[in-house]
Formats: structure tokens, sequence, C-alpha cells
């Protein structure tokens, strides 16, 4: 029986093996389309990928949002993603060269996105301390304010009328469709939020306890999932099981009946940010930090191909020098070969002599690119001896700042020559 029922694993086309490559920081979003052919993912890089999952293949790389795209989701015509920036973008799966429509919704990162039954709209959480429901057919806004502190999780109950939020306040909140809201104090700050096909909720506690509830939101199960906190959670289709990751790289699958624990993926030990599973339930879609989309059977737990442990880019680019060293800290966000990858930041080659702003292919915040600066050593020293919120404004660059004028001269040697065009 057992290997009867690898043999239908292994032969649905959907559930082909190998991980998805091809994000330049921590996979922070992940959703499947209803029919299991394709997936989009959103990350730390400032970039969403729509994949096709029986080539394992990127089909497009979507560019909006200056800053981490945070959540992700599937619409009826395509998809949506939202990011740091506050920022919801709606795309057009007829053409994914650029959104639908984009629009500001929040004043700080947008935490989690989820799309109604109906699929006419979408509910927003963000760390303003508020959640928002945007029509997809471009009506009005509706807010909804109360969480005292950011607010990590959001999702409808199968009514389509009702939602519940998440927040770090240690409250889950019932929005009906009029009237206030039910709150339901927990027992930690919660990271993430996941409402099952019949309308089951699972929280992800900062101290790694899960809470289930049922659908009416009574029923309160605490379990002891992790020993640190969690940021991910999915249900299964046929709501039975849910998964839970943390930091730690742990990724747990219980029983939702009764709260049992049935494996443990054993991983790499990344820390695992999104979960999704395949439409049938037979395969569990993990992102990490380590960039990767990994794919897991929920028969066993076995990982689905050989397990490839990425080695950190910043490890593969040395000269042996001091430049190279300080550099490490730079590889997170940038490369310095003429292809530019897929990184929070754009490629460093050829940044000798450049104008601030102009590198090919990469979506800059505008008041960076407004700046009246051209790239030379003296100026990226300058950068790094002010920081960039100071020497660059308007930068979505992470604040960094190299305190040592030889250290600065060394990384400035280093970036001239290793991303010099050959």
């Amino acid at each position: 029986m057992r290997l009867l029922l690898l043999a239908l694993l292994f032969t649905t086309p959907a559930l082909a093996q190998g991980e998805l490559r091809g994000h330049g920081g921590p996979v922070r979003a992940l959703a499947i389309t209803p029919d299991g052919q394709a997936a989009i993912t959103g990350s730390f890089d400032s970039s969403a990928i729509v994949w096709a999952l029986r080539a394992g293949t990127a089909r497009a790389i979507l560019r909006a949002h200056y800053g981490a795209v945070n959540a992700v989701g599937v619409t009826p015509q395509g998809f949506a993603t939202a990011g740091e920036d506050g920022r919801l973008a709606i795309w057009n799966s007829a053409d994914l060269t650029r959104p639908l429509t984009i629009e500001k919704i929040h004043t700080a990162p947008i935490a989690a996105l989820s799309l109604s039954p109906d699929g006419t709209s979408i509910a927003t959480a963000s760390w303003d301390s508020s959640l928002a429901v945007t029509p997809l057919n471009g009506g009005t806004t509706r807010r909804y304010e109360g969480h005292q502190g950011n607010v990590n999780g959001v999702g409808f109950i199968p009514d389509g009328a009702t939602l519940v939020s998440a927040g770090y306040d240690a409250t889950l909140r019932i929005w009906p469709a009029i009237g206030a809201p039910r709150i339901i104090k927990l027992d930690a700050p919660l990271n993430a939020l996941s409402i099952a096909a019949d309308g089951r909720m699972a929280a992800g506690g900062a101290d790694g306890t899960l809470f289930l509830l049922d659908a009416q939101a009574n029923n309160l199960r605490r379990i002891e999932a992790a020993e640190s906190p969690l940021i991910a959670l999915a249900f299964s289709p046929d709501s039975t099981r849910v998964a839970a990751a943390s930091p730690r790289g742990s990724v747990t699958l219980f029983d939702t009946a009764s709260g049992k624990q049935l494996f443990t993926l054993n991983g790499p030990g990344l820390p695992v940010w999104s979960l999704a599973f395949s439409p049938d339930g037979k395969v569990l879609f993990t992102g990490g930090n380590d960039r990767l989309v990994r794919r897991w059977s929920t028969l066993n737990g076995d990982h689905l191909g050989p397990i490839v442990i990425e080695k950190p880019a910043e490890m593969l680019i040395s000269d042996g020098s001091r430049g190279a060293e300080v550099f490490k800290a730079c590889a997170v966000c940038h490369t310095l070969t003429p292809d530019a990858q897929n990184r929070a930041g754009p490629t460093l080659y050829g940044v000798i002599g450049r104008r601030i702003g102009t590198a090919s292919g990469y979506v800059y915040s505008t008041g960076f690119a407004a700046h009246d600066i051209v790239w030379t050593k003296e100026t990226i020293a300058k950068l790094f001896e002010l920081g960039p919120s100071i020497y660059t404004p308007g930068t979505k660059m992470p604040e960094q700042r190299v305190g040592s004028a030889e250290d600065r001269a060394a990384l400035v040697d280093f970036i001239e020559k290793a991303g010099r065009p050959h």
C-alpha cells in the first residue's frame, strides 16, 4: 500500500520534484493556484515570482514594490502582491510585465493579505495597526481599526462576510459585517494566522504556541508547537491538518481534530517564512531563508528530491582581500555580475561611472533615483561613511555604515575590481 501511495504521488504532474530557485532573499510569502499548475512567491528581494510548477521554472518576475514583498495571493484573473511599502498591486495573468493597478493602502508595511471567498476583494493586514478590504473592481476601500500594534495576519471565514485578524497585541479579532469586533485575548503576541476551508482558525504565537479554534472561534486548544516563534501557518485543503513553521527551520504538521503532532519535516535548519499546500493536499511547499521553495510529501514528511543546502552568496565572493570580507554584508542584496540575478538591490557590475538609479531592470524608489550622483569610488565611500538615509534620503536601502576609513577604501577597491566590465 505504501508503494502504491508513493507511486500515485510521484506520477501527479503538478507535484514535480525539486526546489524552485530564483529569489535573491528569503521567500516571505507563497500561494498556489487552485489548479495546482502555478505558484507565486514574494521575497525580501523586492520581487515576486510566478512559477510553472510542473516544469519547476519561473514564468515571470514581478517588480513593483519598494521593499520586501511580504504577502501574495491568487485572484480570479491573476495575482496580488503587497509589501513593505504599504502598497497593494493587482496583476493580470495575460500581462505580468506591469501591475494592472497598484495603490498605497497602508502607511506601514503590509504583513498579510487574503482573497475573499467570492474573489471580489482583498483584505490586508498592516503594521500601521489596521486592516483594509479593497474591492478588485476599484470600489472604496473599507478600513478596520482597533489593534494595538502590528497586525500580522488576516483572513475571511467561509461566509465571506466575516473577517479575522491576528495582532502582536496578543488578540484575535472577529470582525462581522456590521458592529464591533469580538476580541479573543490569547497568551502570546501573534505572528501568523490561517483559516481552514471549514472555518477553523489557527494562530501562531511568538512563544511557539499554536492556537486552534473551531469555526465559531470557540473551543480554544493550545499546542506547544515549537521552542521559537511561529511565523507561518497553513491548513491542508481538507482542513484535517495544519502546518506550523518557525525561524529555527522546523515545520511540523498537526492533526486539527486531536492536536496530535503527525511529523516534523527534516530540512536544512534554516528559517521557514512561508507555507502552502498543493490543492490535493499531497505536497507541502515551504519558502525559506535560503531563498528556495522546497516540496515535501505530506504522506510521510519526506523531501521531494535531494536536499540541496545553498551556500550563502557572500561566501562565494572572495579574493581573500579585506575588501571582499567587508563586501559580505553587501552581497546579501547585491551581485557583482552582469546578469544582475534577483536581489533586494541592483547589480554593482559596472557601477563605477554609473549615474544613480539607472541600473537596467531594477525598480528604484523615486526619492533615491532623483539624486544627482554619479557613482565613483569617492561617492560610494561617502555613502558608507554617512549612511544611506543621510547621503541618499528616500532610499529603501537598509541603514548601514562602514566606520573605518581603511575598510571603506578596501570595500570600494574590491567593488571596482570585482565589478569591472570585462
